[in-house]
């Protein structure tokens, strides 16, 4: 659980298409305000998690070497991430794939392609949901 005094601030956002990520850094940091730890893979956000220590990470599904689903389980396994809200951001939303999703452990799905202007709100209904 979110502790809902807890203003979200920090996001890690693990995306491998350049171009989706500078729509979404964009979107999240000019739009929303967030602080964005932008990561390329899954082995580059593990490298940086301890530093960054992100409040919420958003996760792309389909990544070459570490998919979205390994890369959550190998955050899953650092003691200090258990709890972390991962969000899946992908277009692979059918409702058996949104909820094995769930069943993994992620606090949400947001469809892809996403639009800029509302990403922020649905991350901070996310938020707010876990509260």
């Amino acid at each position: 659980m979110v502790d809902a005094a807890n203003t979200l601030e920090r996001i890690m956002l693990i995306e491998d298409e350049e171009d989706i990520r500078a729509v979404a850094e964009l979107a999240l940091e000019a739009v929303g305000g967030f602080t964005l730890k932008a990561c390329p893979s899954g082995a580059c956000a593990l490298s940086n998690l301890d530093a960054y220590q992100p409040q919420l990470i958003l996760l792309d599904v389909m990544m070459p070497e570490m998919d979205g689903p390994s890369t959550l389980r190998a955050i899953r396994e650092r003691p200090d991430f258990r709890d972390t809200p991962v969000v899946f951001m992908t277009a692979k939303v059918q409702p058996d794939e949104v909820s094995e999703y769930l069943a993994q452990g992620a606090a949400g799905v947001i469809p892809k392609p996403f639009d800029p202007m509302t990403l922020s709100d649905r991350i901070r209904d996310i938020w707010a949901d876990l509260s």
